[in-house]
């Protein structure tokens, strides 16, 4: 008597993987953990570099005021210009995005992102020759004017650089570097919103700006949250623009328009290092753990806002 297979048996009999689907399957997971390996080697090496740093007495630390003295002005920097870049950046990018998804032909359409992401590969140390031959002389005036009319704010205090590389200079110019990113990640995020949304707002009576507002941008808040943040993860460790165009007098000041500026943590890495010996190499190295272990969780901050977004049901 032979025995019969059911229907359930059938179904939970897996068909045999072909030898392509083992190899790709293997390749793609031995990348995967190939990636963590070295995140953790990386690691690794700044935690044993910067062991001698965290223990040594803060008298044999560069400014003789101790790790966290030195650490801080750099971080307060760092997250300065960050955060100056991101709030210039976001909107503008956000704005382009739209333009190009929802009311440019289609041939000014192509033609307008094909120029946005071109900014991304324009090397940082240009932006840098850049904002300090061109951009930061002609912000001079503006900046006297923020004085004059504004010098009541800390933040537009002065006295006025003279030469206008400050940190509102550098916040711009990271502005720009990181707008093809956030653009870019806002515009596909736009593209996929389901059409049957779109049409029953415009249906209802909706303009087109309504039917943005109400069907496109609650639909694509967690993705340009999610490239805000990534452009965020850019800007923090931007190196040689910062470093060619910030005056560097140390200290932590919220001054943005004066010649008084902290400096970043990345650009003070490039500008030290090739002079430092000793436990002075081991406090930059420290400097650098610290940068990566805040950019690495404003990645997975992204990552996370990213994935727990929730898809809208519809037809495209």
């Amino acid at each position: 008597m032979t025995a019969t297979r059911t229907p359930s048996d059938q179904s939970t009999t897996k068909p045999p993987r072909r030898p392509g689907d083992r190899i790709f399957a293997g390749s793609a997971k031995g990348a995967g953990i190939l990636i963590l390996v070295i995140l953790a080697g990386v690691a690794a090496f700044l935690m044993a570099e910067a062991f001698p740093a965290l223990t040594a007495p803060a008298e044999e630390i560069p400014g003789e005021e101790g790790l966290v003295s030195y650490i801080a002005p750099l971080l307060f920097g760092t997250l300065l210009s960050a955060v100056i870049a991101l709030v210039v950046a976001t909107p503008l990018a956000v704005a382009i995005a739209l333009f190009i998804t929802h009311y440019a032909p289609r041939r000014m359409a192509q033609g307008l992102g094909y120029v946005v992401d071109l900014l991304a590969a324009i090397p940082s140390i240009v932006y840098g020759f850049w904002g300090i031959f061109w951009l930061a002389p002609k912000l001079v005036p503006f900046y006297r004017w923020l004085e004059e009319n504004l010098g009541f704010i800390p933040l537009f205090a002065g006295p006025t650089s003279s030469t206008g590389r400050t940190m509102l200079t550098v916040g711009l110019v990271l502005a720009i570097m990181i707008l093809p990113i956030i653009s870019a990640i806002s515009r596909e995020v736009f593209r996929q919103v389901p059409t049957l949304h779109k049409e029953a707002a415009l249906a209802l009576g909706a303009t087109r700006w309504e039917m943005i507002k109400m069907a496109v941008i609650p639909y694509g808040k967690s993705g340009i949250i999610g490239g805000a943040m990534l452009g965020l993860g850019r800007a923090l460790g931007e190196t040689m623009a910062v470093a060619i165009i910030l005056s560097v007098s140390g200290g932590i000041t919220f001054n943005l328009i004066s010649s008084a500026n902290p400096a970043t943590i990345a650009a003070n890495i490039a500008l030290d290092f090739p002079e430092s010996t000793g436990i002075d190499v081991n406090t930059l190295i420290a400097s650098g753990l610290a940068l990566f272990v805040i950019t690495l969780a404003v990645n997975m901050l992204a990552r996370w806002i990213v994935n727990r977004r929730a898809d809208f049901s519809g037809a495209n």
